[in-house]
């Protein structure tokens, strides 16, 4: 059994920034692919970033440019930092893993969320 807990939400104003981390925790395992997504209210979850165990990145088109994903296997902790933040960035972000544990068997994971609220 892995865990993911993410940190690091809270307000920001337009144009400030925020920094997430998930940290991983669990006996016998490896972490593989990595994302973070977010919902906001009334809408489905969406992704925000991925990076694979190789360090490939990917965005969404609506923060390309502003947030910038990185890890470190060596912690098992992957980060989201959100620069240039919009109002239309107000979610409850989650982090997602994809884990091969002992088997070996592989699971996805999701942490519990934290919420970003842009707001002046």
């Amino acid at each position: 059994q892995v865990q993911l807990v993410e940190s690091g939400g809270g307000l920001a104003q337009p144009g400030g920034s925020l920094r997430l981390s998930c940290a991983a925790s669990g006996s016998n395992f490896r972490v593989y692919n990595m994302g973070w997504y977010r919902q906001a209210p009334g809408k489905q979850r969406e992704l925000v970033a991925t990076i694979t165990s190789s360090g490939s990145t990917r965005y969404a088109g609506s923060v390309q440019g502003r947030f910038t994903i990185s890890r470190d296997d060596a912690k098992n902790t992957m980060n989201l930092e959100m620069n240039n933040l919009r109002p239309e960035d107000t979610a409850v972000y989650y982090c997602h893993a994809d884990v091969q544990e002992a088997g070996p068997r592989f699971y996805q994971y999701w942490g519990q969320g934290t919420q970003v609220t842009v707001s002046s």
